[in-house]
């Protein structure tokens, strides 16, 4: 992998973590309809904005070739299907989190995810980490343990949130297609889902008020705003380490930290404040350590 490919994944993985940690603000423009029922409409209308954005971009030729090879590769179907599984997991859990006024626990599950991301990279993909990016992840990890634990309950929404969004990255990295052909095919298993869904769901708010009201015209969006992040995050995956998708990770959950004390009202502890400096330490570090050419000098051994 050179070194622009790797710059390229970073802007693209980054991009990706800017628009999820501003995504609570577009989630409580909805909070009166419930998560299932949101959840629903993003998955529906993601998988119709694909489909147009493909039609538009004239990407039908590669996307049904991609389409074809993924359908007729057992691992490879076996992987978008569990991707398609993680993300939907994910989605439902983090609306339910931000809707329901828990968008620090959100912060907080986003906060351990890197850490889920840097032990998949280690124990599947075989991933190796400096003394300095050892000394990042621990000390990364000493932040969230300490703000996990004073909480004082078992912060279940935001473990649930980090091991699923981790293994959602980890399927994707093990899968060797575009960005449009992926998401295209994981919106579309879990579509039909959706419509049934909604079809049964007795206060479903197109029966209840014209097509084109607000809260309509937003649940349509969801599309746009689902789509977009997670193609910057499928380009960007597959360019850049696991390890390093991790690490950006951190990106996204100081947004939702700062949203959530200055924007929704939360309360923003001492153990916040802590935990937030151990990371951000961290973080500043392990990008140092692996992008200052004279700093890569010193730290070529990794373990083993």
């Amino acid at each position: 992998m050179n070194t622009k490919q790797e710059q390229t994944g970073i802007l693209l993985t980054a991009g990706a973590y800017l628009l999820w940690g501003f995504l609570p603000i577009y989630w409580k423009a909805v909070n009166h309809v419930s998560a299932g029922e949101i959840l629903a409409h993003r998955i529906i209308w993601s998988f119709i904005f694909m489909l147009l954005l493909i039609a538009l971009l004239r990407k039908w030729p590669t996307v049904r070739k991609e389409c074809k090879a993924i359908l007729t590769n057992k691992k490879q179907l076996i992987a978008i299907m569990f991707a398609s599984i993680m993300i939907t997991l994910n989605w439902l859990i983090f609306i339910w989190a931000v809707n329901s006024d828990h968008v620090l626990q959100a912060s907080l599950g986003y906060y351990i995810n890197p850490l889920i991301s840097i032990l998949l990279g280690i124990l599947v993909l075989k991933e190796t980490l400096t003394k300095r990016q050892l000394f990042s992840f621990i000390l990364a990890g000493a932040g969230v343990l300490f703000l996990t634990v004073s909480y004082g309950v078992f912060p279940w929404v935001s473990l649930l949130l980090a091991m699923t969004f981790g293994l959602y990255g980890l399927f994707k990295k093990r899968l060797n297609v575009g960005a449009f052909a992926s998401l295209t095919i994981e919106t579309m298993f879990i579509t039909p889902f959706a419509v049934i869904y909604l079809f049964i769901l007795p206060e479903n708010v197109f029966h209840t008020n014209t097509f084109l009201e607000a809260s309509n015209l937003v649940l349509i969006g969801a599309g746009i705003v689902t789509a977009v992040p997670l193609l910057l995050f499928a380009g960007g995956a597959r360019r850049i380490p696991l390890a390093m998708i991790g690490f950006l990770q951190y990106i996204a959950p100081t947004i939702m930290l700062i949203l959530g004390v200055f924007v929704y009202n939360e309360t923003f502890t001492t153990a916040h404040l802590v935990a937030f400096s151990f990371i951000w330490i961290a973080l500043i570090n392990y990008m140092v350590s692996t992008y200052f050419p004279f700093n890569k000098r010193k730290t070529r051994r990794v373990l083993k």
